[in-house]
């Protein structure tokens, strides 16, 4: 075998004049592909981001999406890995690749923010050729950007002993530039520059590393004219080991489905944490491609070690995902305090917390995985058809990754659950290393009994492990009893059944996330957020929709409005529904004939028809989640406002503890900036409504009275402690008037700039400082054809809530002696509310 290479630098297999190899840096290709991986990256999550607005959320439009782009990088690879093998300085190829990628890179990113409302045409006229405008606006760069490995690769022409050091090295260095690009998007572009501005951002790291190759190229112009290259066909061997790379990448990218499914409840549903998991994935094929580059040429027998590090990864991934429990959250909790302790940064421990989570469950396999990477090349990669064969193992590889999650995502998980997914995946593993030993590639006795005990040992951890070891794993089956649980193909949902003193109630778990429920403050919002509008309509509303299902509490109390014709909700996952039955308050919901329950996101159902309604209603998960911002943008208010009737509303949900006070007036400014008409209402302590229209709200009493007699209207209220038509206006905070003051001059949320989801993680008890500052807002309510008697009734109830508001801040505060007392001074103004006292204690 030959020596390995030990100084940092890669000799060129083209000879010189007098025959000697003419020394090619390995520090100025590495940086370039540091420089362009952290570009990509930054084009990635950009383009993610915008293709949930273009073809929605669905885990199918989604993973068809980025598809496109994993099938660009493949097809490039292969492309240009072969050209470049015809040229004389491909170094030069390398600097165009770079200055196309920063030219089309923005101009998709430009199209792609416009192309939503075309996509959503083109579907209805012409079907899955649709699809051909997103797979073209992001394949087309994608395609470019695959170029980039083989394409510098091929420039350093390592000699045929030193192509896995060279190849590793690069590879490893690439990958730790898309670690940056990871970060740098979501800790700083995205918040500080926008979408557009962080493609302008990327451009610029494209053109530098354009720059640095086109300066680089007088090396590459010194070495000699290449002879003619005689095309050899690939060996028997070398076929084979892109196969089981390729195989190997489609278990890859299996157990990145099955992770990011499996630590969420570890995490958080914050863009944050998943960059932070994303960072720490790629962090493990960095480390494990660079340790074993400078080795991958001198191993006797690579097979051998090839095999073993596949079959190992799948083993290292099923032992930590059945190895979790309470210790995870211990060692979090503990390295959270301490970050927290030597920086003053609660984001920053946070992540530190996400971090811990990542490495005991993805960092270990993924470490292996990358060791596998230079050994494929030393086993596939002819030297004098470089380009062409570091091209196939990359497009190759990423083709198996495209197939693995469309089957583990969509056939696997959904079939048989996520723990036997991972023993599936693990057992592929291991059938790769088992195939290099039935071929006879392992030349040592040694590597054959390894591989084999590492088959053994995934087949005897496969079957100790419980299917149901994820779902034992939810923070609320630790003090509660889980009554649901399915796994389906745009995540986990459960069902906790607690008890709290003297109250059960149900929770709804989504990607292990506590999202909402049943229990008395819930239902008061929930209801009050399909009825206020409804009661308080200026037309005779027909027409409805309810973006999101969730427990189904809002849809339901949608239903008790008898004249509502035409009632539609929007929901994303099926297992959502499935669960439904089992919370309380919800009349049934979805049994009911009534309902037109349409499976899509509600941003894409508004696009992709043109229906009118009377009144969209929003219940999202919480704006600074992943994604959901989608929800709380202006540009989807300016959407919303086009699919109402003349005269309808929107009511936007609006949590108060799960942002700060700046984030919440940004949200509000983007209400604003879409409805002339607007105005706040306070639902539940910690939930407020705003409601807007683009014509003038009237309060009419009468027309609220009349509509609040209705029976089933005015029971559903009554149980969440809303038993009259004053203590509905009670509510009533303020008009647009008291909103703009409350909104100053803060940014609105934009699909470009989407800061709600990059903001900085939320204070300790940030209710006790927003609370008070939109009730300061408080006014009287502009009622048309009241009387004095209603009025004043309406100011004494709003006293008596606003009294119970101040003693739940006493509590939030820790307050005891003051809250004690208020609490009795309210239970004898009004001590039979049943949501007081669900607060007080006494009530269910």
């Amino acid at each position: 075998m030959p020596s390995a290479v030990s100084s940092p630098q890669v000799r060129s297999s083209v000879p010189d004049q007098a025959g000697q190899r003419l020394p090619l840096p390995m520090r100025v290709p590495a940086l370039l592909l540091c420089v362009s991986g952290a570009a990509a990256l930054v084009y990635q999550v950009l383009w993610v981001k915008q293709l949930s607005l273009v073809v929605g959320v669905e885990v199918y439009a989604i993973t068809a999406g980025i598809s496109a782009f994993f099938a660009g990088l493949a097809l490039g690879g292969l492309v240009f890995g072969r050209w470049a093998d015809r040229l004389r300085r491909p170094v030069r190829l390398y600097a165009g690749l770079e200055l196309a990628v920063a030219v089309l890179g923005v101009l998709s990113t430009l199209a792609l923010a416009s192309s939503a409302g075309l996509f959503a045409r083109l579907e209805s006229h012409i079907g899955l050729l649709a699809w051909l405008l997103p797979f073209i606006l992001v394949g087309v760069p994608a395609f470019l950007m695959g170029g980039t490995l083989p394409v510098l690769v091929r420039a350093l022409t390592p000699a045929q002993g030193q192509l896995a050091e060279a190849g590793g090295r690069l590879y490893a260095a690439n990958t730790a530039g898309a670690i940056g690009g990871t970060l740098l998007a979501a800790f700083v572009l995205l918040p500080q520059f926008g979408v557009t501005g962080s493609a302008l951002v990327a451009a610029s790291l494209n053109l530098l590393a354009a720059a640095g190759a086109w300066l680089a190229r007088r090396r590459d112009e010194q070495l000699p004219c290449e002879t003619q290259i005689s095309v050899a066909p690939r060996s028997p061997a070398a076929r084979l080991a892109i196969t089981l790379y390729c195989v190997a990448g489609g278990v890859a990218l299996g157990y990145e489905v099955v992770w990011t499914q499996s630590i969420v409840q570890f995490m958080s549903t914050r863009t944050f944490a998943f960059s932070v998991v994303l960072a720490t994935y790629l962090a493990g094929l960095v480390l494990g491609s660079a340790l074993y580059a400078r080795r991958a040429d001198r191993i006797r027998d690579p097979w051998g070690l090839f095999g073993l590090l596949i079959a190992l990864a799948g083993l290292l991934a099923l032992v930590q995902i059945a190895g979790l429990g309470r210790w995870l959250i211990m060692a979090q909790t503990e390295v959270e305090a301490l970050v927290l302790h030597l920086t003053g940064n609660e984001l920053a421990g946070m992540c530190a917390r996400f971090a811990t989570a990542a490495l005991c469950v993805v960092f270990l396999p993924t470490t292996v995985l990358g060791a596998a990477f230079p050994l494929a090349l030393r086993l596939s990669v002819d030297s004098m058809q470089v380009g062409r064969d570091v091209g196939a193992v990359v497009a190759l590889n990423t083709v198996g990754g495209i197939i693995g999650v469309m089957l583990t995502g969509f056939v696997l998980v959904p079939g048989i659950g996520l723990v036997r997914t991972l023993v599936v995946l693990a057992l592929v593993a291991a059938a790769v290393g088992c195939w290099v030993v039935w071929r006879g590639k392992v030349l040592h006795r040694g590597m054959r009994a390894a591989i084999l005990g590492v088959t053994l040992a995934t087949v005897v951890v496969g079957v100790l492990t419980p299917p149901q070891r994820l779902a034992e794993l939810l923070p609320g089956a630790r003090n509660g009893r889980i009554t649901f649980y399915e796994e389906g193909r745009g995540g986990t949902v459960a069902v906790v059944a607690q008890q709290r003193q003297d109250r059960s109630f149900n929770r709804l778990y989504i990607q292990g996330v506590s999202n909402t429920g049943d229990a008395m403050p819930s239902l008061r919002y929930m209801r009050l957020q399909a009825l206020l509008p409804l009661l308080i309509h200026r037309q005779e509303p027909r027409s409805a929709m309810v973006i999101g299902f969730g427990t189904g509490i809002t849809a339901g109390a949608m239903l008790r409005y008898q004249g509502l014709q035409r009632p539609v909700v929007a929901e994303l996952l099926p297992e959502v529904l499935a669960a439904a039955p089992l919370f309380k308050g919800n009349y049934n919901a979805v049994n009911d004939p009534r309902l037109d329950i349409r499976l899509r996101d509600g941003r894409r159902e508004l696009l992709r028809s043109a229906e009118r309604y009377d009144l969209i209603t929003l219940e999202p998960p919480p704006p600074s989640a992943a994604g959901v911002v989608n929800l709380y943008s202006q540009d989807f208010y300016e959407l919303a406002a086009s699919r109402l009737e003349e005269g309808g509303i929107v009511a936007q949900w609006l949590p108060l503890p799960t942002q700060n006070l700046d984030d919440s007036r940004s949200l509000v400014r983007s209400f604003l900036n879409v409805f002339p008409h607007a105005s706040l209402w306070t639902t539940e302590f910690h939930e407020m409504l705003l409601i807007g229209s683009p014509a003038p709200l009237e309060l009419d009493a009468a027309r609220i009275s009349q509509r609040f007699s209705q029976p089933e209207v005015a029971a559903a209220l009554a149980e969440v402690g809303v038993d009259s038509v004053s203590a509905l206006l009670a509510t009533w905070i303020t008009d647009r008037q008291g909103l703009e003051r409350f909104a100053g001059d803060a940014e609105a949320v934009t699909d470009d700039h989407p800061r709600i989801e990059y903001a900085p993680w939320v204070r300790s008890r940030e209710i006790t400082r927003v609370l008070p500052e939109l009730l300061a807002l408080r006014s009287a309510p502009p009622l048309v054809n009241a009387g004095t008697g209603l009025q004043a009734s309406v100011e004494d109830e709003w006293q008596v809530l606003r009294g119970f508001y101040g003693l739940t801040l006493l509590a939030y505060n820790g307050n005891r002696q003051a809250w004690a007392r208020e609490v009795r001074q309210l239970m004898q103004t009004d001590g039979r509310n049943p949501y007081f006292r669900w607060f007080i204690g006494g009530g269910q």
